[in-house]
């Protein structure tokens, strides 16, 4: 929790130097305090389920999950898993307020020419947009791409619980935890260092020729937020979520493959996350929410947020296969999550 604390702290502080509240930013899902623990609530009873199938099959559910209840489901691991989904959801709060405020502390600083410049110059002169567009059309593709893109925005917290939930090995959701943590943390910092809006906002031009799909809405939308934003930071009562360096769909898809790889996950899933990472990557360009440094970046990002979350959570040494499947729990994989994520 103290990653999360801190992070916190910074973003309070940034809130009362500017004079502008924090603001939840999927408050249009409802009150945090009563979605959180209805999530929560919701993945204890998905894993509850999982493991009594496992263990008694679907003709003995009801008695297979008592059994998992009285047997499996401790106080310290409840408590533990909740301080995982817990410090996600402190660190990613923050991580938006900031990047929200931005503009003010970086006011006129844009790197984005420099970005583009450094794309020809990956690209041999050519536009990986435009390279991008041509290799794969802009009708169904771009539908395809949209999907890959947006589903990013479900899929990482439902990673989280999955992990946290499945894994009886409470060391390792602590890892996986304070791995989606440093993303939100490095990312920040990332954003202050070279600050930039991206493509699609940068030379919108390149990509009007691109079917309308979710990930056009999405882009409008967000535009349209940010110079509200500007205008009235306080009054507009929304949060700007424009932001190009590092990209944290890279980090995030890149930390998970990576962190999949790393624990030995079953051959399926550590192959489905490379596969989404890869097209995530394709998705940034594509759309024009990144540069090519900035997907670089990410994957750095990405790297150094796996590396510390092993590092902090007492999993350096290489560790046997560690799959959402039945084991021992000892005392220093439960207490792992609270002290580390």
């Amino acid at each position: 929790m103290l990653l999360s604390i801190a992070v916190a702290l910074v973003a309070l502080a940034s809130s009362i130097y500017l004079g502008r509240p924090l603001r939840d930013p999927d408050g249009f899902l409802g009150p945090a305090y009563i979605r959180m623990p209805l999530l929560a609530l919701l993945f204890f009873g998905v894993g509850i389920v999982v493991d009594a199938v496992r263990t008694s099959g679907w003709k003995h559910l009801s008695n297979g999950m008592r059994e998992v209840v009285r047997n499996e489901w401790s106080l310290r691991r409840v408590l533990c898993i909740t301080a995982g989904m817990m410090s996600f959801y402190i660190c990613y709060l923050s991580y938006r307020n900031l990047k929200s405020d931005l503009p003010t502390y970086r006011e006129g600083v844009l790197y984005d020419q420099e970005l583009s410049h450094s794309d020809l110059w990956f690209g041999g002169g050519i536009n990986p947009a435009v390279f991008l567009h041509d290799l794969f059309g802009t009708g169904f593709m771009a539908e395809v791409f949209s999907v890959v893109y947006l589903a990013y925005l479900p899929l990482i917290p439902i990673s989280l619980g999955a992990v946290l939930i499945l894994s009886r090995n409470l060391a390792i959701g602590a890892w996986y935890a304070t791995t989606l943590c440093l993303n939100w943390v490095l990312g920040t910092v990332s954003y202050y260092i070279l600050p930039a809006l991206g493509p699609a906002f940068a030379r919108p031009e390149l990509y009007r020729g691109l079917a309308d799909t979710g990930v056009t809405e999405l882009q409008q939308s967000l535009i349209e937020t940010r110079l509200d934003v500007l205008v009235d930071p306080v009054g507009s009562g929304q949060i700007q979520g424009v932001a190009a360096f590092a990209s944290l769909h890279v980090s995030v898809t890149f930390a998970a493959a990576l962190f999949m790889m790393r624990t030995k996950q079953k051959p399926l899933w550590q192959t489905v996350t490379w596969i989404f990472f890869g097209a995530t990557v394709i998705a940034t360009l594509y759309f024009g929410w990144h540069y090519i440094l900035d997907d670089i970046a990410g994957m750095v990002i990405g790297w150094a947020a796996v590396t510390l979350g092993a590092w902090v959570t007492g999993n350096r040494r290489k560790r046997p296969q560690q799959s959402a499947e039945p084991g021992s729990v000892e005392h220093r994989e439960e207490t792992a999550l609270v002290e580390a994520a």
